[in-house]
């Protein structure tokens, strides 16, 4: 068969709309990145014009923050464009994301709410992205139907 026969993954998932799962997982990932990418800021402007305890600390701490806001970012971008390696990132992001959103519950401050918050998308998150939906519509093959 031709390639216009038989399309490859990565132009037969372009074909049609893009299922609302998917597009609500990439919102939620993009989501999670701008609010890093809003907290290593904060921290970097809080330590370089603040009085921190420790104001390499606090640098290094908005520094990575930005840093570690890419991955969530370039998920979601990739999951706008349907590519199937975007979903791993994404999924990572999110288990990443639950051991934080449970330290932020443990706290005994105004950090309770943010873990709630984070936990809930971060769920949500992982729910649409192992949706079937999202799977086909990423081009995902399961076990056993991979090409030969």
């Amino acid at each position: 068969m031709s390639s216009a026969q038989n399309p490859s993954p990565e132009t037969a998932d372009l074909t049609g709309p893009r299922p609302v799962r998917l597009t609500a997982a990439a919102a939620l990932a993009g989501l999670e990145g701008l609010a890093l990418v809003a907290g290593g800021v904060w921290m970097l402007v809080l330590g370089l014009t603040g009085e921190p305890d420790d104001r390499r600390q606090a640098v290094t701490g908005g520094v990575t923050l930005i840093v570690l806001a890419l991955l969530p970012l370039l998920a979601a971008r990739g999951l706008l464009a349907r590519r199937s390696w975007s979903r791993g990132p994404a999924i990572i992001t999110q288990i990443m994301a639950l051991p934080v959103a449970y330290n932020l519950l443990q706290a005994d401050s105004m950090s309770i709410p943010a873990g709630i918050a984070l936990a809930v998308v971060a769920v949500a998150t992982l729910v649409l992205l192992i949706n079937a939906e999202t799977t086909r519509a990423l081009g995902i093959r399961g076990p056993g139907n991979a090409e030969k």
